[in-house]
């Protein structure tokens, strides 16, 4: 039995899979990985700043234009589109065998291919809000002030934030309970994606106490050697074999 046929014979028999993903689930899509040789943070960007610096908490306050300068231009990619993994995976959320998605992405192409019950560890490019007022702001919205200003202002003058987690910054507590919630009830664990080097998301997988722990990354991850199964290949081309 190959390893795609063992992975449709663990997804078959089991009932309460969470897949637990990263940037590698969307690089099919279009979107750079961060980490890797080409990705967005293997560059360094103005002033000899490099990029992990610019979305930090301190520096989007200390220099918003920079900031956003960098945010828009790298990490917003409105014309993405969810690729084999993304409907794979809303599929078998359908099909009542996915329970919860966690990801670390932002770009919303969970959601955007039909998945309903997704846990955004790292928050979403789609939301938007006012720090002084808390006003909600879509994303065209938050373009359309910093297209005007440079710096997205709502109306009563605050400076509008995306509901991403900057570094500095803690991750959400509900997201966190929720995830954690669901990973530690599992029968399957897939993991899909991911280096598991950013942390406190990549700690989260150790509350699995499931039957199935399932690795899909191009590289070795460090959950590799406690893992039942390992797929060395591209995680959409591998769910667009699983039907």
């Amino acid at each position: 039995m190959n390893k795609i046929e063992q992975l449709k014979e663990i997804v078959e028999k089991s009932n309460n899979i969470v897949f637990f993903g990263g940037a590698g689930v969307s690089t099919e899509s279009g979107i750079p990985d961060f980490r890797s040789s080409n990705g967005i943070f293997s560059k360094s960007y103005n002033r000899n700043i490099m990029p992990e610096e610019i979305v930090s908490h301190t520096y989007f306050e200390n220099y918003p234009e920079d900031f956003f300068d960098f945010y828009v231009n790298k990490m917003i990619f409105k014309n993405a589109k969810p690729n084999a993994a993304h409907i794979a995976i809303s599929r078998l959320e359908k099909e009542g065998k996915i329970k919860a998605v966690v990801t670390q992405n932002i770009d919303g192409l969970h959601q955007m291919a039909g998945s309903k019950n997704v846990y955004e560890l790292h928050g979403s490019i789609y939301r938007n809000y006012c720090e002084k007022c808390g006003r909600f702001y879509s994303l065209d919205d938050m373009l359309e002030r910093f297209y005007k200003d440079k710096v997205p202002k709502c109306d009563c003058g605050g400076t509008i934030k995306p509901d991403v987690v900057l570094y500095e910054e803690p991750l959400p507590n509900d997201t966190i309970t929720g995830a954690i919630n669901f990973i530690a009830h599992a029968d399957t664990l897939i993991i899909g994606g991911t280096s598991l080097v950013v942390y406190p998301a990549a700690g989260f997988i150790s509350y699995f106490r499931g039957k199935n722990l399932v690795v899909i990354n191009m590289s070795e991850t460090a959950a590799d050697r406690n893992a039942d199964l390992v797929i060395n290949q591209k995680i959409g081309e591998v769910f667009e074999q699983i039907k």
